[in-house]
């Protein structure tokens, strides 16, 4: 990955920091990059981009208990070992069963059945600024690592297809098996942050995950201007670890009016404008495009 193509991956350590508005904005600047949204419980970057599916595809990882009442002989010992209450009148609830397959290994009567269910669903999609590969879990659906990782999987196939040299990736929040699947093999980590208490809490939580998976990172703080004092503070930590502040984007109304008009920011000429693309040279400069 390091030798060909190279991924930029935005991610923060909750939801609602920016990373979006900022990712778009780095689509329409860099003109010649993949697309990647592995935000899969909330995927949005296609509503700023305008995107078109080209491509529908279903996502398969779960899976639920059935129980065939022709085999089963009634012994109770699934309804009994059931930790979620998912089995009823040797039913089961697909609603509550959360697929741990217990029930499955303990039939003496090999009545219960592990099938699979639709998760989500993946999509290629076309934009302005190029290809995006994105997806949607089904309501109440896990296993997003497992869909990250096939997201990212289909964009670094599409960059190589198309010869481009870059994916740009909004990482999906926190740092769970999500993130991690969306850290493996990045040259770089770009952290979004906010200047609040929870935000600096988050930041460290974060830059742990780079550092144990060896993924440079770089720190851009978002709305820096609503506490300084604050944001003072997260600079300072970053300078004690070495990590680069590579961007201080200001609170800007104009941010949430473009992404009412369904596009990025980056298309309207204020302060927020101003700075992503400052913050745009700054990230190539640290990947070396």
């Amino acid at each position: 990955m390091r030798q060909g193509v190279k991924e930029i991956v935005l991610i923060s350590g909750k939801g609602g920091t920016g990373k979006t508005s900022i990712a778009g904005g780095f689509a329409m600047l860099s003109g010649d990059a993949v697309l990647c949204d592995c935000d899969v419980d909330a995927a949005n970057l296609e509503l700023i981009l305008n995107a078109e599916h080209l491509e529908t595809h279903e996502f398969q990882a779960s899976k639920k208990a059935r129980i065939h009442k022709d085999k089963c002989i009634e012994c109770g010992q699934c309804r009994e070992r059931c930790k979620f209450e998912a089995i009823h009148d040797f039913e089961v609830d697909p609603w509550s069963c959360e697929g741990c397959g217990v029930c499955s290994r303990l039939c003496p009567a090999g009545a219960v059945e592990m099938y699979p269910v639709l998760s989500g669903h993946w999509f290629v999609s076309r934009t302005d600024t190029g290809p995006l590969v994105h997806a949607r879990l089904e309501p109440g659906q896990e296993n997003s690592g497992k869909l990250v990782s096939l997201v990212r999987q289909k964009a670094r196939e599409i960059a190589k297809l198309e010869n481009r040299r870059l994916i740009i990736t909004d990482g999906p929040p926190g740092i769970g098996c999500p993130v991690i699947a969306s850290l493996s093999g990045a040259e770089m980590a770009l952290i979004v942050t906010e200047p609040t208490l929870s935000g600096f809490h988050d930041l460290d939580r974060v830059l742990k995950v780079c550092r144990h998976f060896g993924v440079p990172a770089a720190v851009c703080i978002n709305k820096y201007d609503i506490s300084p004092e604050h944001s003072g503070e997260i600079e300072a930590k970053c300078w004690e670890r070495d990590i680069p502040v590579v961007g201080k984007i200001p609170y800007d109304e104009n941010v949430p009016k473009a992404m009412v008009q369904g596009m990025p920011v980056v298309k309207l000429d204020c302060p927020a404008t101003r700075e992503v693309r400052r913050l745009w040279e700054k990230v190539k400069e640290f990947v070396s495009l």
